[in-house]
Order: structure tokens, then sequence, then C-alpha cells
């Protein structure tokens, strides 16, 4: 506030006279302000404090519950107060602190004797508490001879509880070993015989004591007592309690089932099936035992779809239906998801392969759940342990090795396990470790040309990825998108990609080549939700037109959630992207949920093309000319897949397709040599079908040329 004069006049400082201490802090943790009682109780003078941050003038405090309490009170504005223990000064202080308009206001004050005493006080109350807690428990003083000189009311209640299940308890005068023997186990008797004569031959001064935990038999209920006895000090008398720990054993009991027990279905777990896996092979019995896992196929869409209450009511079904199904002494558990497994003690491969048709031939009727009747099927992979084998893990992963061959190779199929497969397992293993580190940097793109069919023009290559390993060469994409796919690293694999062929073509574009790029794209990208923005990314930064952009999706994948993938891919055609339908004819979608998404190309599979080859010569075309017909009625363009052969060529032709692409027209090449091949297509008149035709009629003619050998 300014004098008359106008001069500052400094404010009163309030808190100079505080009894307790007190110091601002600004935002950053920087004092402002310390006054003489903080002074003393921090043993600094305020000069070596203002302007600095506390945490550097006091290192303790990093981290500590005083670094906490202020960083909440910076954040939402709330007091807090708590207690602190300054390690240096090995004290307690009482903290409050405040939000201010610069920072934070601290008052603090030693409150260690204070803290000291009500910690002591606690501890001495707990010792109560124990010593209160201990008296209900039936207790008695035997005597150096064994007789029972006394006992306590919990004691004589129990023992009425006892006379009306007909059992005799002990009373004053009674030996109390002989009362303990009524209606207690002869194994738990003599331990507690033994446990109390060890206790009178101890010194008199002895601190020994004496645990035992028994059980007895109240009506039909089973209780159990923790008997804890002592010496009592210069004398040969005994005082023994017995605690009643029912409850306490119940739960252990409870807990220790539900640790080896799959909560849904009530059947062991994977930790308990390992555990009688190892059980059975370190039996030594004479006949092998064999593990089955079994993988209920496409469930997570029978979850999606249906609910997770109706997909729970599922898989009890399905455990339940498991456990009618096996041997007597045959082990079914739930690995977790919608994997169960099966240990089959004394079988061999024979009977385990049996057992696992028999298995698979129980799905043939349908589960019904809340109305509903859901046909499923299951994946079996069957592995028999060898002589010696000891490793329960061993065993479980080449079962699940051979589960994994069985979905491969179609779903609702059994497979053996075979050392084969335990390499392939190895090589997933290592596929998927690597995909996470470094190898997406040693994948490579070949492109393959896609001919017009009326032109024979080249209209665009298609992006195949491919694997530079640094042993094993060159790898094909089905030795590693698979694992891609379950593991998600497909997602990271298919951005990378979107990038580099973007950019490729349009590099190629400013050459002078203008190429359609088409790229195959995961559902997995449907569901990370992703797939939208990383191609709009790779468009702006490769600076390629989007309608220079199609992207191959398989028919089996938008199956397994059109919804989604319908509204991600209207985006993408909203502002340009083209969207093909791969691998035609191999699933299993309607046609109207299939044409009911946006898309400009259909993919002829090869599959349709070899049969239309193997089909009567008058009846070659017809599938394939309805087919185009089709795509023709609803303004789709269509690609025949797999022309290897002139007469593919020729027929794909007859048939109006309006694209073509297989190894007969191109195959796939480096993106160095694409340029090059473009331009020799050029070169040669431009009409790629017409050369490719005259190269293949030529060598018919060479080969019928060569005389038969006789």
């Amino acid at each position: 506030m300014p004098d008359e004069d106008g001069t500052a006049r400094a404010e009163p400082d309030v808190f100079a006279s505080l009894p307790d201490a007190f110091y601002r802090l600004d935002t950053r943790g920087y004092f402002t302000y310390v006054n003489a009682a903080a002074e003393r109780l921090l043993e600094r003078r305020a000069e070596a404090l203002l302007g600095r941050d506390i945490r550097d003038c006091f290192p303790e405090t990093r981290g500590s519950v005083l670094e906490d309490g202020y960083t909440q009170v910076l954040r939402d504005g709330r007091p807090r107060e708590f207690a602190y223990f300054h390690e240096p000064q090995q004290r307690w202080y009482e903290v409050r602190a405040f939000r201010g308009p610069g920072g934070l206001a601290v008052f603090f004050r030693d409150v260690d004797a204070h803290h000291r005493t009500d910690r002591q006080r606690d501890e001495t109350m707990e010792e109560l508490a124990a010593v209160l807690d201990s008296l209900p428990a039936a207790t008695v003083l035997v005597d150096d001879d064994g007789r029972i000189l006394s006992a306590n009311r919990a004691w004589v209640a129990d023992g009425e509880i006892l006379r009306g299940f007909g059992v005799q308890p002990g009373r004053v005068g009674d030996d109390y070993l002989t009362a303990m023997s009524r209606g207690l186990d002869p194994e738990h008797h003599e331990i507690i015989v033994a446990g109390l004569a060890q206790l009178r031959v101890e010194p008199s001064d002895s601190t020994a004591t004496f645990d035992h935990e028994y059980s007895t038999m109240f009506g039909t209920s089973v209780l159990w007592f923790r008997l804890q006895a002592a010496r009592v000090a210069g004398s040969r008398r005994i005082v023994v309690s017995h605690v009643d720990v029912t409850e306490r054993v119940r739960t252990e009991q409870a807990l220790a089932w539900q640790a080896a027990h799959d909560e849904l279905t009530g059947l062991p777990n994977r930790v308990e099936l390992l555990r009688r896996v190892g059980s059975a092979l370190a039996g030594g019995s004479e006949g092998s035992a064999a593990l089955l896992v079994l993988d209920v196929d496409a469930f997570k869409t029978i979850n999606d779809s249906l609910g997770q209450d109706l997909g729970d009511a599922l898989l009890r079904q399905v455990g339940a239906r498991l456990v009618e199904q096996v041997r007597p002494g045959d082990v079914v558990g739930r690995l977790g998801g919608d994997q169960f497994l099966v240990l089959a003690r004394d079988c061999e491969s024979s009977e385990a392969a049996a057992l696992a048709f028999r298995l698979q031939t129980s799905f043939s009727l349908p589960f019904v759940a809340s109305g509903i009747s859901v046909p499923l099927t299951a994946s079996i992979g069957v592995a028999v342990s060898r002589q010696g084998q000891c490793d329960a893990h061993q065993l479980l992963s080449d079962a699940d090795a051979a589960m994994f061959a069985a979905k491969s190779s179609g779903r609702d199929r059994v497979h053996l396990f075979s050392p084969a497969l335990r390499e392939a397992a190895r090589w997933r293993l290592e596929v998927a470790t690597r995909l996470r580190e470094d190898a997406i940097d040693q994948l490579v793109v070949h492109y393959q040309p896609v001919v017009r069919l009326d032109t024979g023009e080249v209209d665009g290559v298609e992006a195949l990825v491919r694997w530079q390993h640094p042993e094993r060469g060159l790898l094909p994409p089905d030795s590693f998108l698979a694992v891609a796919e379950e593991t998600g690293q497909v997602i990271p694999i298919t951005r990378w990609l979107l990038r580099e062929t973007t950019r490729r073509a349009a590099e190629w574009a400013d050459q002078g080549l203008h190429l359609r790029m088409s790229v195959n794209v995961s559902a997995r990208h449907f569901s990370a939700e992703t797939l939208v923005r990383d191609v709009r990314v790779a468009l702006r930064d490769s600076g390629l037109p989007a309608d220079q952009l199609v992207l191959e999706l398989t028919e089996t994948s938008l199956a397994e959630d059109p919804t989604r993938a319908e509204d991600q891919l209207a985006v993408l055609r909203s502002f340009g992207v083209r969207v093909a339908i791969d691998d035609f004819g191999t699933g299993w979608s309607s046609l109207a949920q299939l044409f009911a998404l946006p898309i400009a190309t259909l993919k002829i599979d090869r599959s349709l093309i070899l049969a239309a080859e193997r089909a009567a010569i008058g009846e070659r075309g017809s599938v394939l000319s309805a087919i185009v017909e089709l795509t023709r009625t609803l303004g789709i363009r269509s690609v025949a897949e797999g022309v290897e052969t002139g007469e593919h060529l020729r027929m794909v032709r007859a048939a109006g397709c309006d694209l073509a692409q297989g190894w007969l027209l191109g195959q796939p090449m480096p993106a160095e040599s694409v340029p090059g091949w473009v331009r020799a297509v050029h070169e040669g008149g431009g009409d790629l079908c017409a050369l490719v035709l005259a190269r293949a009629a030529e060598a018919e003619r060479a080969t019928a040329a060569v005389p038969e050998l006789r």
C-alpha cells in the first residue's frame, strides 16, 4: 500500500511471530518465504533456502509422502494434512499444506513425542487385544500326572456340545489325554501325546511350546482346532488351549480349491492341470500319458455376436460335455478362454486318437443356451508322452502345437503331434519375437503386375511383402504373416507397407509411370480402428492421389465384423480410395452382405479358375461369366487371379473379366525391376496379353515338334 507521498510501504510479516513453523513454495517447489520457527525446525537459515528448490535443499523429500502430498494439493487445490517422518532428524512432523495464489502455504510442527507415545499405546493395545482374543479358547491346566486341574468356561461350554453328540467330555480330575482320545483320530492323538511328553522333559525354565492342528467330528460337521501347549514356569504343569480355527481352515481349503480350479466351469485350471500332468509323468506307470488340447473354433465371433453371458454358458456346457465323454480317471480342465485340456493316463497313441475323435463327434449336436441353438466345432491337438518324458510343460507345448496345426488345416480337425510341429512352434515363437524387435526393418516388397484384358496394358501392381531373413533368406508371406495376425504385429507391418508402397507409387508417377497400387489389409486393422488414419497419413506423406490406392481385403476377414468394416471402408471410399475383395470364392459370406460394402473391385480366386479349367468344355466359362455379369450389374470391376497358362488367359478374357494377374502375365519382382519391365512391355507393342499368348503358342509349337520317345 503506498504512503501519502506515493512511496511503497512494506506489508507487515504476520507469520514471523507464529509459534508454528511456516513456509511458502511456488508452483515449482522453490522457497519464497520461511519464518523463524521454520528456520529452527529445518535447522537452516532462511537466506540459505529462499529461491531454492525444496528437493535440492532436502534431497530426502524426493519421492516421499511430503512430495506426494504437495503434488496433490497443487493438482486439485484441496488442503492436505499428513504425518511426515524426516529421516535425517529421525523425527515426526505434522504437515498442513494449502493451495495459495502463488503456490503452497505449509504449516508444520514437531509431533515426535506425541507420535511415539501414540505408537507405543497402539502396540500396548494390540498386545492386550491378543491376550483378550485368546480368552474365549477352550483352555485347561494339566498337572504333572496328566490330570485336568482346572478348565475355563469355553472348555465347559464345548463339553456340553460334545455331550449332545454322545461324546463324554473331560472334566476336572479326569485324565486329559484319555478325554482327548474320545472322538479324535488315533494319528492326531499320538502326535498330541508325544508333544506333551516332550514338554515335560524340558527344563523348568524352558520357553518351549507345542502346537498342533487337529480335526474332530461334531455330528456331521468337521471342526478344526489348534492345540497350543506351554509349561508353567517353575513347574511341570502344562497350560493347553484349543482355538477353533474351523473358519480359517475352511477358507484356506476354499482358496486352495479356487487356486486350482477355473471359476467359470469349476474344472481344474492350467496350474492344477500341469501339476497333475507332472504327477502322471513322474508316476512311472507302464502306459503313456496323453494330452488333448481342444480349442473351440471361431468362438470370439460367437461371443461378440451373442454376448459374453451366453458365451460363458456355452463354455460351461462344453466342459460338461467333455467330462461326459472321457474315460474314468481322465481329467478335463480349462486352460483359459475357449481352450480345454484332457489328461488321459495310461493311454497310447491309438487310444488317444480314438478319444479325440469321440470328443470331436460330441460336438455334432448343437449347444443350447438362453433358448438359442448354437452349432460349435473344435480343433483338437493330441500329444502322447515318450518313454522317460517328465516335462509337463513340453508335453502341453506339443499338444498345443498339434492343435495349432489342426486349426491351420481348416478347423474342426484332429491332429497328432509330430517332431516337425515342434520345429514349427519354435519358428512361430522366433517370428513373434523378431516381429516385435527389428524384423520390420528386414521386410521388402515385391510387385506383381495387374493387366487390363481388353487392351493388354499394365494397369497397376499388387504389393506383396517378403521377409529378408538374415539366416533363412527371402521368406514368403505365408511363413510369417499368420503369426503376425495372432500377435497383432500385422498392424505395424501394414502401416509400414502403406507408407512404403504409396511412396514408391508416387516416385513412379513422377517418372511418368502411373500404376495403381494394390495393398493387402488385415481384418485386425478394423478392430484396431486405425486403418483410416494410417491410410490418410500414408497418402499425405507420399503425395499419391487417393484413387491410385486399392485396399485388398479377403472375403472371410470382412465377414468377421462386417459392420465395423463397412463404416471404415465407407470413410476411405469417400475420399477416393478403392476397395477390392480378394480371394472371392473361398469364403462363406453372403453375396448380399458382401455387395453391401463400398467395394470397387472383386478379385476372383484362382481356385475358381482351376475349377473352371477342369469343367467340361461347354461349361468352362459359365461360372466365371455369371460372376463377371454380376459385378458389371453392380458397377464393380473384376480381376482374375492365378492366370498361369494361355488357356487360363483365353478363358478369363472370354468370360469378360476386366483385369487379370498371374505368373503368365508377370511374376512378383523387386521395385527396382518394375520400371524396366513396364518399358519392355511398351516397346513390345504395349499389349501384354498378345505378347504372352504369342509366346505360349510358340512354346506349344516347339513342344509339338519334339518327336515322342518310344
